[in-house]
């Protein structure tokens, strides 16, 4: 049985939580786009997404996740072990030596969930297409997912491979953009403006969801499932979520500051007291 609103909504305060401790213990990582993406991958894990039991790297028989922006492994490692696939406690090893939990996700290491090591940015959408294309082949009807920053699409690797999925019809894509407008260095339209990237993606052919309320549970369950209602049409899907960078912490949102940058103990206290603990810290 699926999780109901109330408990989705625990659940990301909880991820909320996770996040600010593991940047907090080492003083290192992304907290800004991980916050933003909170909803997003509780709603993606929680509710959306056919998954089977255990893991395997084939994923036959499942929906499959890809994370793109490889920097937001916070949030990422938070939802995989709220989701079973490894030890909650095992969050307190974030970026340690020898852990699992490294700062980029890595695949050496087996950790359950992480299926392609991500962190140089721009490359997650051609691992996505493939694996849509393998589904395909294996005559498997389910879907690949893939998360995306507004600001990794400066990398033009994407367009050849936006340009690809729609040339080949790779119809059981959805490809997922977190659009912010923020990312390391400024807003993305100070570091290099993309103008419309609607436009853009319909002008590659794609069939294109918007979800305004991209912070909102229910939104985003609402909007993912008219996406998944676009699939298998002959066009790939994106969804362009708008989100805010650092939600759920009000000193966090609205500035790019804290894209990389961890809380010190006075400011993780604050955090934590907007987001009170629902189903128990690591």
């Amino acid at each position: 049985m699926k999780p109901n609103t109330q408990q989705l909504n625990d659940l990301t305060i909880q991820v909320r939580r996770d996040i600010l401790r593991m940047v907090h213990a080492v003083n290192s990582g992304h907290p800004g786009g991980s916050l933003g993406c909170t909803e997003f991958l509780v709603a993606l894990y929680q509710n959306l997404m056919e998954r089977k039991e255990g893991f395997d790297m084939d994923g036959i028989g499942e929906d499959l996740f890809f994370l793109s922006n490889g920097h937001i492994s916070p949030v990422f490692y938070s939802i995989l072990a709220r989701s079973g696939y490894f030890p909650v406690a095992e969050l307190a090893t974030f970026r340690l030596i020898n852990s699992r939990l490294q700062g980029h996700p890595t695949t050496h290491d087996n950790l359950p969930g992480v299926r392609i090591a991500s962190g140089s940015l721009g490359q997650g959408l051609s691992v996505g297409i493939g694996a849509a294309q393998a589904k395909k082949l294996n005559k498997d009807n389910h879907l690949i997912y893939t998360l995306h920053g507004d600001g990794e699409l400066q990398e033009g690797q994407n367009w050849e491979a936006i340009m690809y999925a729609s040339a080949k019809k790779v119809d059981n894509l959805i490809a997922t953009i977190d659009l912010n407008g923020k990312q390391i260095d400024g807003t993305t339209d100070e570091v290099l403006a993309m103008g419309s990237i609607k436009a853009k993606f319909e002008a590659f052919d794609w069939d294109v969801v918007e979800i305004t309320k991209g912070n909102d549970i229910t939104a985003i369950i609402v909007g993912m499932n008219e996406a998944k209602s676009r699939t298998g049409k002959g066009k790939p899907v994106c969804v362009l979520l708008h989100t805010e960078m650092g939600n759920g912490v009000d000193f966090m949102m609205h500035t790019h500051a804290w894209h990389g940058k961890a809380p010190n103990d006075a400011q993780l206290e604050l955090a934590f007291a907007q987001n009170p603990e629902t189903l128990g810290d690591y």
